[in-house]
């Protein structure tokens, strides 16, 4: 019995099965198996008119799952990456200012006990806040405990 290579349909749906893929992502990982050009357009065209590819979807996705433990800053690179088209990230990216302040606080708080009592451990709780994407106006909130927003 012969064994035959998944077609990049095939492929496309086994990555889809796995989680929410944006079309850029998908062309980008099944190009190299595309034998002849146009095929994978093609494939990808199919599973977008039957509503397996959905950018709204991908955003969503990005959102539910990184934005409790990441910053706006964040979010958004990754939805860049991912090829998202500039105006819904736009649009995610704003839905996340508003609560900026409390997910860094709840992020902060997870991790460390108590505010920074040297210059060193400031630094140390500043980098780590800012590496996760939040905004430097929002990590000096959250390092001075202001309740106030």
């Amino acid at each position: 019995m012969a064994f035959s290579a998944p077609s990049l349909k095939g492929r496309a749906l086994r990555l889809l099965s796995q989680r929410e893929h944006s079309r850029p992502e998908l062309e980008r990982k099944l190009k190299k198996y595309e034998e002849e050009p146009g095929t994978l357009a093609a494939a990808l065209d199919e599973l977008q008119a039957k509503d397996f590819i959905s950018e709204p979807r991908v955003v969503q996705s990005v959102v539910n799952l990184r934005a409790p433990r990441m910053g706006a800053a964040r979010v958004r690179q990754e939805l860049q990456k991912k090829g998202i088209a500039t105006d819904a990230i736009t649009e995610a990216v704003a839905g996340l200012q508003d609560t900026e302040l409390a997910r860094a606080r709840d992020v902060w708080g997870r991790r460390f006990d108590a505010p920074p009592l040297d210059a060193k451990e400031r630094g140390k709780q500043m980098r780590f806040l800012m590496a996760r994407g939040f905004a430097g106006g929002v990590v000096a909130k959250v390092l001075k405990g202001t309740v106030d927003d």
